[in-house]
């Protein structure tokens, strides 16, 4: 590959077939110039861009990067790929590069940004949480600031975004929390009761009004023929049946869709479990 351009002592633009990539070498200015050939073991990160935009953009913001900022993209990176096991994308290393660097200046600034989305990052992905927490522990011991908890919810958004953008959206991810949180108060208010976040069938709820959610989002509608258990069900836990139906009317409402038996059996059978224990002790 051939070097196209240095943009700090660490960074460069080499052109590798018929595309231009930005790559990450320590101390590339030093043994290195525009023009000349660099080897694949020589490169510590190459960033892989999908257009001539991005490529600009952290072009740009690559030239005018702290070194201590790689730093603490990388361990955070390096952090998060541990917590949620998978690959991360050379983009999100960029846009999170980005982010910290547009949050240090928010910081200099004392322009804190609280979050809309704090509570149902914290309640729905507490491990993604883990990770912005991480970051900011980061940002505080590498640069020696005083950065907010609330920028973590931030930093965290990026990697759920990067696990639920398979066909989908910041804005559906959005609108996925609003609609979990709404049903869980649908719930909270029909039992008159608070649930008990520190419990397995709580998170199963949550892990399946997450998908129900995105279903409904995706207009994804499945149903099946065992109307009879659906039935059954029904009779079995009609507290957590009549719950259900004024989760219909909410989705209806909010999607336009109607909840399939299946759907319906499922909701039920988790909403009865998450509930049984607390009626227990009212």
């Amino acid at each position: 590959m051939i070097v196209s351009q240095i943009l700090n002592n660490h960074v460069g633009i080499v052109k590798r077939g018929g595309n231009e990539v930005i790559i990450y070498s320590k101390g590339l200015a030093f043994c290195k110039k525009a023009g000349d050939k660099i080897e694949d073991h020589e490169i510590q990160k190459m960033y892989v861009l999908d257009s001539h935009e991005k490529l600009e953009h952290f072009s740009y913001l690559l030239s005018n990067t702290k070194e201590e900022y790689f730093q603490i993209v990388n361990e955070t990176i390096a952090y998060g790929e541990k917590i949620i096991q998978e690959k991360i994308s050379d983009y999100l290393y960029l846009a999170l590069l980005d982010h910290i660097n547009f949050a240090i200046k928010r910081l200099e600034k004392d322009q804190i940004i609280k979050s809309p989305l704090a509570w149902e990052v914290k309640k729905f992905y507490p491990e993604h949480y883990k990770i912005g927490l991480y970051a900011v522990d980061r940002i505080n011991q590498v640069l020696q600031k005083n950065c907010p908890s609330e920028e973590a919810v931030s930093i965290a958004l990026h990697f759920i975004n990067l696990q639920t953008s398979n066909g989908s959206n910041v804005n559906d991810m959005t609108k996925m929390l609003d609609t979990v949180k709404d049903i869980l108060a649908i719930i909270k208010y029909h039992y008159s009761l608070d649930l008990k976040e520190d419990t397995l069938n709580y998170m199963r709820l949550i892990t399946h009004l997450q998908y129900f959610v995105v279903r409904m989002i995706k207009n994804e509608i499945y149903d099946s023929d065992e109307t009879e258990l659906n039935k059954q069900i029904r009779k079995l836990y009609p507290e957590a049946f009549l719950c259900v139906n004024k989760i219909r009317k909410y989705v209806e409402t909010a999607f336009g869709n109607e909840i399939s038996s299946d759907e319906e059996t499922y909701l039920i059978l988790h909403i009865h479990r998450v509930t049984m224990y607390d009626e227990k002790e009212k």
